[in-house]
């Protein structure tokens, strides 16, 4: 696993690549909507590795393991919470398989869905469930965790604990929030990835933010107060519910690639895609770098 000092110097060249959407490419490929998409991957695994070998094809230095909600409290769905550090390693070595000269990170996210993630009282229930996922990750042979589209900053605290128990040093955090910098909690978003970095944070950031002319600017504000890597991980722009009653995403990846050259002129240094990307985005986004 790389350490904090080992990622950073990873960032002198210049923008580090990640990848972009997951879920939304995998039901083009076929994963019917509502399934448990870790369940799905195990059983049609070469959809995800033909997915992430195109990444790594269009410029992305960077895959996120599938893991986004394999965490035992949301794998309880499917009878799988026993198996938690299972599908995890798994699932790593999956995404490894698909690029092998790409760093792997272990993905992790928000909890509101299955329990009250912004009360203290739910603290313990956390950091047990990100523990136990991480415990997984790190079987699989993760470089890195990726914690994304965080709500709350208890959220990112119990991942910090989690980790800390897990002896894993180097974590990306970022949070879904609102154009003006604000968290959807309502607390100023500068404030709260300050104090993660002061904890120990190797990035942070945003994602699932929808892509357009206040990107940058957003990039902007947190560099004023930040002092270390700034992450955007935009979506492709805001979505449109289609006859399929799906959401589609009108920004073409040349329009998006434009937007995040101007965020990484703003200071964020680690860029990748969202919601309604694919890897015609990570390519346009190399190129507009270039």
């Amino acid at each position: 696993m790389l350490t904090k000092e080992e990622f950073h110097q990873l960032l002198k060249d210049g923008p580090l690549l990640l990848d972009g959407a997951t879920g939304s490419n995998l039901q083009k490929a076929g994963m019917p909507r509502g399934c448990c998409t870790e369940q799905w991957i195990l059983d049609n695994p070469q959809a995800l590795t033909d997915l992430q070998r195109q990444y790594a094809e269009a410029g992305s230095r960077v895959l996120y393991a599938p893991t986004f909600q394999a965490q035992p409290i949301a794998l309880e769905r499917e009878n799988l919470a026993d198996r938690t550090e299972e599908v995890n390693a798994r699932l790593v070595q999956l995404t490894r398989s698909a690029a092998p000269g790409c760093l792997v990170a272990g993905n992790l996210t928000t909890l509101a869905t299955f329990t009250d993630s912004f009360d203290p009282e739910n603290f313990d229930l956390l950091v047990e469930n990100y523990s136990r996922q991480i415990r997984g990750l790190v079987d699989g042979g993760v470089d890195l965790l990726a914690a994304e589209t965080l709500m709350y900053p208890l959220e990112a605290e119990a991942i910090l604990t989690a980790a800390e128990l897990e002896g894993v040093g180097t974590v990306m955090y970022s949070f879904t929030m609102q154009p003006d910098g604000a968290l959807f909690s309502g607390m100023d978003a500068s404030k709260v990835l300050s104090e993660l970095e002061d904890a120990g944070a190797a990035a942070v950031g945003f994602n699932c933010v929808a892509a357009d002319l206040f990107t940058a600017g957003l990039v902007s504000k947190l560099k004023r107060r930040l002092k270390g890597p700034i992450l955007c991980k935009p979506n492709a722009g805001i979505p449109v519910i289609g006859p399929d009653n799906l959401p589609h995403y009108p920004m073409e990846p040349e329009e998006f690639a434009g937007i995040l050259a101007d965020c990484a002129q703003m200071g964020a240094s680690i860029l990748g895609g969202c919601c309604g990307t694919d890897p015609r985005f990570i390519a346009a986004v190399k190129h507009a770098l270039s």
